[in-house]
């Protein structure tokens, strides 16, 4: 079996809302979704779902290989830009290139790849995270109730700005998922928007009302010895790392005991994932996977053995693409189709250029030019919907 080309597909996915975190929110309700097939002359497609701006560069790496030999093509598309580095962009179209070559592999094999990859079970543990910065209160009670009738217990809150604001938002997601434990998983997601003494005061403060899981991104990724500190200050679990970009990044994090959770982007592909899941584990520590479109790293966390739980964003999936899960009992329910069980309706994917390339001026990738030094929680887009600080509470955490 050989690999003869590629095609590069668009899509998106529809949220049905706006979309965002403490450094910006989405414009609009729905977000691009491109989608790689790899091609061999055996007939056998593979899927990538995910970023591959750079294909035309990794390709040639993988150009007439078979594609069976995922792990050393791994290694030959990190060895092929090492010159340049292998962070970014390039770094999710190697993890894209990646997840389609473990889809050939897995349907190769007539497994799905939960399997193939070694999983006994089906099912991977998961928390509601609906990526909810932007939405009113009374829509961010019905958007985790959603979560709470597929059986969740446990979700995480965007925030970071307003301690009024977030701590009243904490107390909605807490009471909904409340329905199904009566002490549900809490935990929050600062996306690197501090630094070191905000977030000891901001945590501190949650603290006062809840027990938090782990608290997420509270520093910058790299500040190794800043997420040290901080966890040696607060009772939470320090969680990060899915914007790490390569074993050799995590290395300083957890030589510093930086961290409790490990975590890992999706888009960054399969033998990623399960790279950082081993040398997680040599550390005894747990790993959590970030959740991306069609969750394709929960077939890899089904397989590893510090597997935590799984971040779960939304209940369906982008348009044109047919999924192989279901969300139940509060988690992932991976299928039986070979592979890693997504098909592409490519009559209902998008023309060529009618996605932009450009990304919006606002959201969540971009951050804010005074993230980190602002000295009191300042007005945004989002205050519409704050609560106001209490008479009594005259001082807000800096954020």
């Amino acid at each position: 079996m050989k690999i003869t080309g590629y095609r590069t597909l668009n899509t998106v996915h529809d949220w049905g809302r706006i979309t965002g975190d403490v450094n910006g929110v989405q414009t609009r309700n729905t977000t691009p979704v491109p989608v790689l097939i790899i091609e061999t002359d055996s007939g056998i497609e593979g899927v990538g779902v995910g970023s591959h701006a750079s294909i035309a560069r990794v390709f040639p790496a993988v150009d007439g290989e078979d594609p069976r030999s995922v792990v050393a093509l791994y290694d030959r598309m990190l060895d092929w830009v090492f010159k340049s580095g292998h962070a970014g962009s390039v770094f999710g179209t190697i993890g894209t290139v990646d997840m389609a070559l473990w889809d050939i592999k897995a349907k190769a094999a007539g497994e799905p790849l939960w399997r193939a990859l070694g999983g006994r079970e089906r099912f991977v543990p998961g928390y509601a995270s609906a990526l909810e910065y932007g939405l009113p209160d009374d829509e961010l009670a019905s958007l985790y109730g959603r979560f709470a009738e597929r059986g969740f217990k446990a979700g995480k809150l965007k925030g970071g700005r307003d301690i009024e604001r977030d701590l009243p938002r904490l107390e909605i997601m807490h009471d909904v998922l409340s329905r199904n434990s009566r002490h549900p998983g809490i935990m929050f997601d600062a996306n690197e928007s501090w630094n070191r003494a905000q977030a000891a005061r901001y945590v501190a403060r949650i603290e006062e009302r809840f027990d938090l899981a782990w608290i997420e991104e509270p520093l910058r990724r790299w500040d190794a010895a800043g997420m040290a500190a901080l966890r040696n200050t607060v009772r939470t679990a320090i969680a990060s790392g899915e914007n790490l970009t390569g074993l050799e990044q995590y290395r300083p994090i957890l030589d510093a005991n930086a961290i409790d959770i490990v975590q890992v982007g999706s888009v960054w592909g399969i033998t990623n994932f399960l790279r950082v899941a081993m040398r997680a584990h040599a550390n005894d520590l747990p790993v959590s996977p970030v959740a991306y479109n069609t969750n394709p790293i929960a077939h890899a966390a089904a397989a590893v053995p510090n597997m935590l739980t799984h971040e779960v964003q939304d209940l369906k999936f982008p348009v044109g693409l047919d999924v192989d899960q279901r969300f139940e009992d509060g988690g992932i329910v991976l299928g039986d189709q070979p592979g890693n069980g997504i098909s592409v309706d490519e009559s209902k994917m998008l023309p060529s250029g009618s996605v932009t390339q450009t990304p919006p001026p606002t959201g969540p990738h971009i951050r804010p030019e005074r993230a980190a030094l602002r000295l009191v929680a300042e007005p945004d887009i989002i205050d519409d919907h704050a609560v106001p600080a209490p008479a009594s509470s005259p001082r807000r955490s800096a954020v």
